[in-house]
């Protein structure tokens, strides 16, 4: 059962926010990670995309928060099948945001690779990724509202950047206040520590840049098919 929701954007610290949080004893986390490592996790999100129910408890079953896209553009139905579950939403300036998602999106011509190229794993994920496409496309469409689709780069940033301030004030005001923390992860541990109610850990809050994690990860992926946690580098 979730007790901790993001409803933050891709890009505004949610994988810094995956290890926080898991640190803070509300692992496991459930970000994009998630299926990049275990693509048998499509089949959990696949009806979100056919409009018909959706068992929220079975997605995220064996978790206890959620971060990053999937599961941050459904924040709305997790916390009202989670009515105890606290909402952060993850923020950042709006013109960096923009920028860290270009550079995630470079990393896609590393993805279209030849086929016969690629080692198995990479094959399996690729897969993975083309069933998600109608999750995707969903996400894209209501976020963007441009007829975005699954394998297009980012917006131009006028477009992208008044998404992001929609999103945000949506959150602000439809999420109920005493259950929604606004949250920088440049603040650290005491904010975010004081709303969950628990004790400041006696160490740095983590600081993992999620691009260059994502484009890494990616790299051996293709390369070596060696499909490895990011959070083995945490520090």
């Amino acid at each position: 059962m979730l007790q901790v929701i993001g409803a933050g954007f891709p890009r505004t610290g949610t994988t810094s926010m995956k290890a926080a949080l898991e640190r803070l004893g509300f692992g496991p986390c459930y970000h994009m990670f998630e299926i990049l490592t275990q693509p048998e996790h499509v089949d959990r999100w696949l009806p979100t995309a056919s409009g018909g129910p959706v068992d929220w408890n079975e997605v995220f079953a064996g978790y206890r928060s959620s971060q990053d896209w999937p599961a941050s553009h459904f924040w709305r139905q997790q916390a009202e099948a989670f009515p105890e579950a606290k909402i952060v939403l993850t923020v950042r300036d709006p013109h960096r945001w923009y920028l860290s998602m270009q550079k995630l999106l470079a990393s896609g011509p590393a993805m279209r690779q030849p086929a016969d190229d690629r080692p198995p794993a990479a094959t399996a994920l690729l897969d993975a990724f083309g069933r998600l496409a109608p999750v995707l496309d969903l996400i894209g469409n209501e976020t963007f509202e441009t007829g975005w689709e699954y394998g297009q780069g980012v917006p131009e940033e006028k477009v992208a950047l008044a998404a992001f301030e929609r999103h945000v004030a949506e959150v602000k005001e439809s999420a109920p206040a005493d259950r929604l923390l606004v949250f920088d992860v440049r603040e650290g541990w005491e904010p975010l520590c004081r709303f969950l109610g628990v004790d400041v850990p006696d160490e740095p809050f983590p600081h993992l840049n999620e691009a260059e994690t994502m484009q890494r990860m990616l790299s051996r992926m293709m390369t070596e098919g060696v499909v490895e946690s990011p959070f083995d580098t945490r520090g």
